[in-house]
């Protein structure tokens, strides 16, 4: 971790190639993990990981360079390449001082998984995955992991700030094989936090977790396929939210919209949604999975409102795309690691609870289908199209959730399904993952009540 003195320097030595504004950052992270397989535990494994990322802006064209020599040469080394890249060397550079800020941190850590011994990190995993075996005969295969991050970082500007943050995640992660011996069907659960190994004390049980793998393989191997068509679709809370996440979620972040390849650009103010719909993306969540103090950038944490009963009333945005869009920060800025440039980024996003009983919603739909979990897709923030499996889901008939299906995906766009929200329920919960984007992979939640969806795309199997 660079010192003060050295960061001013690094500073100095770009701003003298001509760029208006220098951001220095510095990163220090340890890494731990277990790994289960096969009916034993596979690997055991830490590592360190850091360096320092050199950024420098020209209006709103970007130079950035990187390194993990934290020699004094090549440190500066570092800095003379972005500053040669400027390429309009001044003689005299603006003044400027670092001035200490020291963030308020509302995620405490009681216990670090660096200082839990191995043999009961894999003894903790073990008993999740076995407990996983013993749901049922027909699991055939069990795989785990639990694995924990230490980042630390401070970050410097030619605007004089100086600045750092301590970020520390746990989770674990089970996936489970059901075969009745002509067809396999998975199943996973992979809860974390922004926590220590107190995750394991007070919010996760591991052997719950390892159970919810093997029931969720078991109702996919019981499933008949999904017809397709269009029809009315209740989507899960939780890992349900990836949908806005991915198909709307994205098209608000300045990335996109900074340059005019969003389906959400120049709509602020207007209704993009369902009067139910309100959205929300906070990063100020005491230990949630994807909240910071501060974002890479330096800035702190704020809950931003990106969508109120159905009004765009946020974008979410990084110090590029504050130059970009003439608007102000919202402390976005986030960055897979050093060697990333931060960009515009989700924390927590969620659907916030609506008016809607849970009960009334199911009750509602005369033939569709509930989509309780949902997995993987595709989206393109440009158009908004996206395509999603679903995970786990169940055909609605008269208002009464039936058998469960296989092979079912939504198919649609974001502006498209914002509208289409017509019911918001009452237990919003959140589900974790990782996002990828031109900065590299951060953690994020994603999550939501029960929601209706009027009128979408259903792929099938039959």
């Amino acid at each position: 971790m660079l010192d003060k003195k050295t960061m001013s320097e690094l500073i100095a030595i770009v701003l003298h190639g001509g760029a208006d504004f220098v951001e220095v950052y510095s990163e220090y992270s340890k890494a731990n993990s277990v790994s289960y397989s096969n009916k034993k535990i596979e690997t055991v494994a830490d590592s360190v990981h850091g360096g320092v990322g050199i950024r420098a802006f020209v209006g709103t064209k970007t130079y950035f360079g990187c390194t993990s020599d934290l020699t004094p040469s090549g440190l500066r080394e570092c800095a003379e390449r972005v500053a040669q890249a400027v390429g309009s060397p001044v003689q005299r550079i603006p003044d400027f001082y670092l001035t200490e800020r020291i963030p308020t941190n509302i995620h405490p850590i009681k216990t670090m998984p660096s200082d839990v011994p191995a043999a009961v990190r894999a003894e903790l995993l073990r008993a999740a995955c076995t407990k996983a075996y013993e749901y049922a005969p027909e699991i055939v295969q069990v795989s785990g992991g639990i694995s924990s991050n230490e980042k630390n970082f401070i970050v410097a500007n030619s605007e004089g700030l100086y600045t750092g943050d301590r970020q520390v995640r746990t989770r674990i992660s089970v996936s489970a094989v059901a075969s009745d011996g002509s067809e396999n069907q998975t199943g996973g659960s992979n809860p974390g936090r922004s926590m220590g190994w107190e995750l394991f004390d007070s919010v996760v049980n591991p052997e719950e977790v390892g159970k919810e793998a093997a029931r969720q393989a078991m109702v996919n191997l019981k499933a008949v396929p999904c017809p397709s068509g269009k029809m009315t679709v209740a989507i899960g809370n939780g890992f349900g939210g990836v949908i806005f996440h991915e198909a709307c979620g994205h098209s608000l972040e300045a990335t996109s919209v900074g340059i005019g390849m969003s389906q959400m650009a120049g709509k602020m103010g207007q209704q993009i949604a369902n009067p139910k719909v309100t959205a929300i993306d906070d990063g100020t969540i005491p230990n949630g999975w994807g909240s910071c103090n501060i974002d890479d950038e330096g800035m702190p944490m704020i809950k931003r409102t990106l969508i109120k009963d159905g009004i765009l009333t946020s974008y979410m945005i990084d110090r590029l795309g504050s130059r970009r869009m003439g608007m102000p920060s919202t402390a976005s800025g986030r960055r897979q690691d050093y060697s990333y440039e931060p960009t515009s980024r989700m924390t927590n996003t969620y659907i916030a609870n609506g008016p809607d009983k849970n009960e009334d919603i199911i009750k509602s739909i005369d033939n569709g289908i509930y989509a309780a979990a949902m997995g993987g897709g595709s989206v393109n923030p440009f158009t908004g199209a996206f395509n999603f499996a679903v995970r786990e889901g169940y055909i609605v008939r008269n208002g009464e959730i039936c058998e469960p299906i296989k092979g079912a995906s939504l198919i649609g766009t974001g502006s498209e399904i914002l509208m289409q929200i017509d019911m918001v329920g009452q237990n919003m919960e959140t589900a974790q993952g990782m996002c990828g984007s031109s900065s590299g992979s951060v953690p994020t939640d994603v999550g939501q009540p029960l929601i209706r969806v009027s009128d979408i795309t259903v792929g099938g199997s039959k």
